[in-house]
């Protein structure tokens, strides 16, 4: 893969025409709906937990080019990351579901973080990202640096067309699936995006969203009789995934 190097005259900063202009216009439509969310979450991030009401993080997007992701701030500040790293490594070389830290208790959260995490409200400042170019309301997730500099020439392959806010990835089980999978449908939607898929994938995020924070509870629950039967947690979540 030659970053950079792309000479298709139908795409401009990654994205064919339709593209952008589908971004565009759902985003102003949308906006009486999202802004005034945008400011109540502000609000009670400020309320619950000293600090910044937006994180921002370095990932990396189309054809490798870094940029500045925006979200909500979900954890205290100066959380240590290097717990996200270790677990992000062993899905990699796992045939394990890309179950996220949340869903077994993560103490680095803040008051109503996960629950701004599993519905993916704490994404909404990347409305901005989308209206900059740097990303698209549909496409596979911005990875970060250091998950970018282990992937194989395979995996890079996700990285010719725009990261979005929800995909194809996002709507197929993401928390059922290796990350094997994820590269294989995060491929699939980069090679052959459309209008069409688009649309659905637009679609079916919000029941994805539903059925997603559905599996969280469930989670929580299993992990909270694992605490009263005396099991481990780890294996609680795996009986009842």
């Amino acid at each position: 893969m030659q970053w950079g190097l792309l000479q298709n005259p139908l795409v401009e900063d990654g994205a064919p025409a339709w593209k952008r202009i589908l971004d565009v216009l759902c985003i102003v439509i949308t906006a009486p709906a999202w802004l005034p969310l945008g400011v109540l979450i502000a609000g009670i991030i400020k309320t619950v937990s000293p600090g910044p009401v937006f994180f921002r993080q370095q990932r990396v997007g189309y054809l490798g080019k870094h940029f500045w992701c925006l979200k909500f701030r979900t954890m205290v500040v100066n959380a240590d990351t290097d717990v996200h790293q270790g677990y992000l490594e062993r899905l990699m070389k796992s045939d394990s579901p890309m179950t996220k830290l949340d869903n077994a208790g993560d103490s680095r959260l803040i008051p109503c973080g996960l629950f701004l995490r599993t519905l993916g409200l704490d994404e909404l400042p990347q409305l901005l990202n989308v209206l900059k170019g740097e990303m698209s309301l549909v496409g596979p997730r911005p990875c970060l640096p250091y998950e970018f500099e282990r992937y194989l020439p395979r995996h890079r392959e996700r990285c010719v067309t725009l990261p979005g806010l929800t995909g194809l990835w996002q709507t197929s089980g993401k928390n059922r699936t290796t990350f094997e999978e994820m590269i294989d449908l995060d491929v699939h939607y980069a090679n052959q995006k459309s209008l069409f898929m688009d649309l659905k994938i637009i679609t079916m995020t919000i029941p994805a969203l539903v059925f997603q924070a559905l599996e969280v509870k469930r989670s929580k629950k299993a992990l909270m009789a694992a605490t009263d039967r005396g099991l481990e947690p780890h294996r609680a979540v795996s009986q009842k995934g």
